[in-house]
């Protein structure tokens, strides 16, 4: 099946920008429905954003829309999280998943990446 590796997390301070990239390989990247998920210290996980397989589909948490934009490039069998006017309460492990169907369920994600962790200052 698809391997998913999540890069471009780090410091940043509030109001800043950072853009989360996820790698698949060993699979039809273009079959996959993609997500992004988080989870704080001391938090339960939960759903940021996802996209559908030819990318015309997306949702987003109420917490970030307006803010995050979620992206995908089959040519580069690459998913992208462009984080902006980050907070404080975005510091999370950040996690890619894989999926067949567009949900905010993680349940319906049977493949994920280890994380990237973005960190916030105020």
């Amino acid at each position: 099946q698809v391997q998913l590796v999540e890069s471009g997390g780090g410091l940043v301070q509030a109001g800043g920008s950072l853009r989360l990239s996820c790698a698949a390989s060993g699979g039809t990247f273009s079959r996959y429905v993609l997500g992004w998920f988080r989870q704080a210290p001391g938090k339960e996980r939960e759903f940021v954003a996802v996209i559908s397989w030819s990318g015309d589909g997306t949702n987003y948490a109420d917490s970030v829309k307006g803010r995050f934009t979620i992206s995908r490039d089959d040519a580069k069998s690459t998913v992208y999280l462009q984080m902006n006017t980050l907070k404080p309460e975005d510091t999370a492990v950040y996690y890619c998943a894989a999926g067949v169907i567009l949900t905010t369920n993680f349940g319906r994600y049977h493949v994920w990446g280890q994380g990237t962790q973005v960190t916030v200052s105020s």
